[in-house]
């Protein structure tokens, strides 16, 4: 059976690299071009191509690239030819919109929460010239999806509220920080060790890790841990104390850490630099 990872889904050497190169979304033109299909329907074409038609209008939230969603689709070629379909699997799927192709990507943020839209999506906004399992080389695709719910990325919806707060700074990677305590010592460099204590929590207030409750600090090296925790520790002195607010993709990313960090978690840390080995 054609799997939706097929039919909708980057093949996993892809979107490792679109996510490193943080792949831009195509905007939807501000002119949109409408051609008359029946007295009923309009198809629209964005500027990078994408055809849609509007079958269903929705009325709940729009959703944005860093969003996940709920669908319903089903995937055809030009010629009528059915490749994929979570009807004929009896379940909605739920997946992060920047993870798919860039079809999807587009179109679904034009629909609303109940909307029901038609897509032709041109081969370059799909598999190109590779294909896909029973998906030809330099295949147009038809998709006709459903969106039912957009879940927000809390995360970033608390990162872009925390930013505005009194005594936060923010780096030009997005890591937030607000000094507690300036430090009088060294600084460290990405390949020095360091000692520090910790407390780290989700933006809820959850707690999953304390240097603090183990009743001693923890040395390492500054290169061997999250990109946030690399950058951060770095703008320490010794006897400094720092609050970090870090984002998904400078901690755990997609993947989270099992049992204790959901995917694309933001993270919390208080970090105290004892010493630079």
């Amino acid at each position: 059976m054609f799997t939706l990872s097929k039919a909708i889904f980057k093949p996993a050497l892809s979107v490792i690299l679109s996510m490193a190169l943080s792949l831009s979304i195509t905007a939807c033109s501000d002119k949109e071009k409408e051609q008359q299909v029946s007295s009923t329907s309009k198809i629209y074409t964005t500027e990078s191509g994408l055809k849609y038609e509007i079958l269903t209008e929705g009325t709940g939230a729009s959703p944005t690239a860093d969003d996940s969603v709920t669908v319903h689709y089903e995937g055809t070629l030009l010629d009528g030819t059915k490749f994929d379909s979570s009807y004929d699997r009896g379940e909605t799927i739920t997946f992060p919109l920047n993870r798919v192709i860039k079809g999807w990507t587009e179109g679904v943020q034009l629909m609303k929460e109940g909307a029901k839209y038609k897509f032709t999506i041109p081969s370059e906004l799909a598999y190109g010239e590779q294909g896909g399992g029973p998906i030809p080389p330099n295949s147009d695709l038809i998709f006709i999806v459903e969106l039912f719910k957009v879940e927000v990325d809390e995360g970033k919806e608390f990162l872009a509220q925390n930013k505005e707060k009194t005594g936060i700074n923010t780096t030009d990677s997005g890591l937030q920080y607000k000094v507690l305590l300036e430090g009088t010592g060294k600084s460290p460099s990405a390949t020095d060790r360091v000692t520090v204590h910790y407390e780290g929590t989700l933006i809820d207030g959850t707690k999953f890790d304390s240097s603090y409750d183990r009743g001693e600090p923890i040395d390492f090296g500054l290169n061997q841990v999250i990109r946030g925790w690399t950058e951060g520790v770095q703008l320490m002195k010794e006897g400094a104390k720092y609050k970090f607010f870090i984002p998904s993709d400078l901690a755990y990313g997609p993947q989270g850490s099992p049992g204790a960090i959901p995917p694309n978690a933001a993270l919390i840390f208080t970090v105290e630099l004892i010493r630079v080995n």
